[in-house]
């Protein structure tokens, strides 16, 4: 039997979600730990994608095979003792049946991230958004939004020296929300590459930055940021904000692969 598992964590103090061989602080480790110890057998989790270091997840999918058949008939009680056994920054919230062959990274058909920006000094938003006290111009920032939409190719904003297959993206929404002293940035595409969501609104920063000499803020045109996407060079965008603001809000999958 296959299953998709949908979890939450909170990424601070861990090294993503992506096992690895000179760190067991992942998610995905400490995960397989535990369900591995519950159901009492070897269980290897397929992450719906990785996440950086200090990046958050409010959505996230991974499946495991099992033989138990009984998972979904007792989902309370095995989501009981899955969340006994993991530490509080990791949360499972249900348990799936699908098919055989599905697969929580590659069907995912849409991925939704926000970024959180915090514009006043507030000790319960530290390391859970990036605080920035200075002016921005919201307006300048969402017509860039518009002009993302615009564009496939994403080089200038991936991760450098990374091995993608493809740089080409598609964007379906984007957009800057101020409510209260939080700005939140919201973006859905298809894929993302490593570190885009970081290094788009580091240079929308520059978009929206006043150029007052106080803060330091060099502001850059809208055409500007036009040309660092057409020009494909990692160099020439911002640098890729702290992960500590970043949030995966949620994944999409086709209705298909669920087994009712």
């Amino acid at each position: 039997m296959r299953y998709f598992l949908q979890l939450s964590f909170k990424g601070t103090g861990y090294h993503g979600w992506q096992e690895q061989s000179n760190s067991r602080e992942t998610i995905q480790e400490i995960c397989n730990d535990a369900i591995s110890k519950v159901l009492n057998h070897p269980v290897k989790l397929a992450g719906a994608g990785r996440t950086d270091t200090g990046v958050h997840a409010e959505m996230f999918f991974a499946h495991f095979d099992s033989s138990l058949e009984n998972l979904m008939e007792e989902k309370k009680k095995w989501l009981y003792k899955f969340n006994s056994v993991t530490p509080f920054t990791i949360a499972f919230q249900d348990i799936l049946k699908v098919k055989p062959d599905a697969h929580a990274r590659f069907d995912a058909t849409s991925r939704t991230y926000r970024y959180d920006i915090s514009t006043q000094k507030n000790p319960f938003l530290y390391n859970n958004s990036l605080f920035y006290p200075h002016h921005l111009d919201i307006d300048k920032m969402n017509k860039a939004c518009a002009a993302l939409k615009k564009y496939k190719d994403f080089s200038s904003f991936k991760k450098t020296h990374a091995n993608n297959k493809t740089d080409f993206c598609t964007i379906k929404s984007a957009n800057w929300e101020m409510q209260g002293d939080k700005l939140s940035f919201t973006i859905t595409a298809d894929r993302f590459l490593r570190n885009m969501v970081r290094a788009i609104v580091g240079t929308m920063l520059k978009v929206g930055a006043s150029s007052n000499p106080m803060h330091g803020a060099k502001g850059i045109s809208h055409a500007d940021f036009c040309k660092i996407i057409e020009g494909k060079n990692r160099s020439h965008a911002g640098a890729s904000v702290a992960a500590c603001g970043l949030y995966l809000t949620s994944i999409e999958y086709p209705p298909e692969i669920f087994i009712p």
